[in-house]
């Protein structure tokens, strides 16, 4: 193999290189990957952090900061002082008020730290402002033209619990380094967060006086599931609390500033991951006050807010198999929303969703579905064109079908794919596919140069899953597995298969089951309760909460979800772990972990794969060294793919 691995092979044991090899030779053309997304005020240029997708799906070791102009006659790529090599990473382009020049952090590929950078909008005169030994991110201007930005001096690790973390050692009482709002000048940075908060997300306020933002004190990667909403003062004179959450089950996330500067809207709810955003919006007038439900009982999921320059709320939303853009008017009171724009395809509301000042009415946004590669466009609301076609000739033929099934008092929906070479009477294996979270969903993103890709390529149907805990149908619908993890989401799941199997589409008898994380973990749990799957694939996955609660960086995450701690409540966490039931296994099950994972330690796979190697079934597990919880090198990746495809091939064909 091209790197040594740490293997831990039960009776399975390992793949030949050559599998690995021939999958390699097998995977389509790269798909170009857009990580972010920024439209110059005046609505004149396009910025994009963009680069080659690895096989197996990962995020491009090698990216470009590139620059359109936004009626598509010009495109420049942006010369970096460290080239284009692996590691060398432009992130957060962010564009000075008057559209002249656009800024970047930039990622040292040697020592990790980053620098910041300038560069015209016509791609010349590239400058350095900042030499920085830490983390930066999210670069905000305000209206004047000052620069603020999030940042960690010293930064021991990368920013994000799904990043490998660095090796436990020293006192572990030690104080965190916490990530705080920072303005440029000319002499450095000027600290404006407190020292001991960790600042996850912010917005200017409209005058450049001071900054609103979400943060909680101590460990930045896992305090925050306990953030709340603050005023800062640049002065540091006047901070402020302006709303906390009403109780465990409600994260805050995307706070931002109306035009006005009266009010704060927020996206509040049950969210399982920092970074996966869903819940109803909130508003909160910033000169202190009660908060405003704007969509309380949704029956969809809010993923994404901004105000556009009428002072109207425009959000992304999962609402089932839709993707939604929704007008939720002033904020200052409940809306039920105006529809402004649905389809069946993913977009980007994070990083790769930007709006230009008015009277322009113009957004640039990375958009993707199942069949259709991502693509930047632009445009105003649902009159949309593509700016880019670099993925031109990618797309793919999948058969794509939503699903909706009753379980329970619910119902609930999901996505099938079938092979594109799949005609009536061939009855595919079907792969079950768990997403992870719980708070997340499957949606409809490009399937090209990844694990999902290889196996409808090589004969195999998917399933993919929106059972209780996801996001797209409301708030109680996410809530509904809290202290009931692996149970009534499990039924949702098995129903969900059975809908599938009464299409006579697939074979009913060679089903499989696949996911990571939460998807791991139900993975895990399943084969502990059903002889339903005939293989199995659990990445990253917990197989005993009780010991995992004492192992993981960021065991706050598991109040919301099982109501109190594992020493309070053992019992609630004792029903869900699959170790207890794990004489009960037949299933043939290959695990696999990053060795460095810090959201599901590989201790929690170990004890997995341990246990079905005593017990005689069939098994296999690697531990991948150097990684977090996502599965960065291209190496590993490939060696993922070729595994996945080998153990399944094993057993359902």
């Amino acid at each position: 193999m091209p790197r040594s691995y740490l293997l831990r092979c039960a009776l399975s044991g390992c793949v030949l290189l050559a599998a690995a090899t021939a999958a390699a030779q097998e995977s389509p053309r790269p798909t170009r990957v857009f990580m972010e997304v920024s439209l110059s005020p005046n609505a004149r240029y396009v910025a994009s952090i963009e680069g080659d997708g690895v096989p197996g799906g990962g995020d491009p070791v090698v990216r470009a900061l590139v620059i359109r102009s936004a009626d598509g006659r010009s495109s420049l790529t942006v010369e970096l002082p460290c080239g284009s090599t692996r590691g060398c990473w432009p992130s957060s382009p962010a564009w000075t008020p008057d559209s002249r020049w656009l800024t970047f952090a930039l990622r040292d590929p040697q020592t990790h730290a980053r620098s910041l950078y300038q560069v015209a909008a016509e791609g010349g005169a590239l400058r350095r402002l900042l030499v920085f030994n830490g983390t930066i991110q999210a670069l905000r201007y305000s209206a004047d033209g000052q620069l603020a930005l999030l940042a960690i001096d010293s930064a021991a690790k990368e920013l994000g619990a799904v990043e490998a973390g660095s090796p436990w050692s020293g006192s572990l009482e030690d104080a965190p380094r916490e990530q705080r709002i920072a303005v440029l000048e000319p002499n450095g940075l000027r600290w404006i967060s407190p020292p001991d908060l960790f600042v996850y997300e912010y917005d200017w306020l409209p005058d450049g006086r001071g900054f609103i933002g979400t943060a909680a004190a101590g460990d930045g990667d896992d305090h925050w599931w306990l953030a709340k909403l603050y005023a800062f003062d640049r002065d540091r004179q006047h901070d402020r609390l302006l709303y906390a959450p009403e109780n465990a089950q409600q994260q805050l996330a995307m706070p931002i500033v109306s035009r006005d500067g009266r009010r704060v809207a927020f996206i509040a709810g049950l969210m399982s991951d920092f970074g996966s955003t869903g819940g109803e919006i909130y508003t909160v007038p910033i000169a202190g006050g009660a908060a405003t439900a704007v969509t309380p009982r949704l029956a969809s999921t809010v993923t994404g807010i901004r105000w556009n320059c009428h002072g109207r709320l425009l959000a992304t939303v999962i609402a089932g198999a839709q993707i939604q853009l929704v007008d939720f008017g002033s904020g200052s009171r409940a809306a039920a929303g105006e529809l402004l724009w649905q389809d069946q395809e993913h977009l980007d509301a994070n990083h790769a969703f930007s709006l230009a000042d008015c009277p322009l009415r113009t957004m640039a946004l990375m958009h993707e579905s199942f069949n259709e590669p991502p693509e930047i466009e632009i445009g105003t609301i649902g009159r949309w064109h593509d700016l880019t076609q670099v993925n031109a000739g990618t797309a793919t033929a999948f058969k794509v079908q939503s699903l909706r099934w009753k379980s329970d008092a619910f119902t609930v929906q999901g996505w099938l794919l079938l092979p594109p070479s799949a005609t009536p009477g061939d009855r595919p294996p079907l792969i079950t596919v768990v997403h992870g979270g719980p708070a997340a969903a499957a949606e409809p993103r490009f399937m090209a140069a990844n694990r999902l890709h290889v196996l409808l390529t090589h004969g195999y149907a998917l399933f993919m899953p929106n059972p209780r805990g996801s996001y797209g149908a409301g708030e109680a619908f996410v809530s509904a597995n809290v202290r009931d993890f692996g149970h009534g989401d499990l039924r949702d799941i098995l129903a969900g298969v059975d809908a599938v199997s009464a299409l006579g589409l697939t074979d009913p008898q060679r089903v499989g089951l696949m996911g990571s994380s939460y998807g791991g973990f139900m993975t895990m749990w399943a084969v502990t309760q059903t002889d339903r799957f005939k293989a199995a694939i659990a990445g990253a996955g917990i197989s005993n909460w009780q010991s995992y609660y004492g192992e993981n960086g960021i065991d706050e995450w598991m109040i919301p979800f099982f109501g109190a701690s594992v020493y309070d409540d053992p019992s609630v966490y004792a029903r869900s772990s699959a170790i207890n039931f794990i004489r009960q296994v037949r299933t043939p099950t290959f695990s696999y972990v990053g060795a460095a994972d810090i959201e599901c330690p590989a201790a929690q796979t170990v004890e997995f794969g341990h246990a079905l190697k005593v017990l005689g079934t069939p098994s296999s597990t690697v531990i991948y060294p150097d990684e977090g919880h996502h599965i960065h090198d291209p190496d590993h990746l490939a060696d993922l793919e070729a595994r996945t495809l080998s153990w399944f091939d094993r057993y359902l064909k």
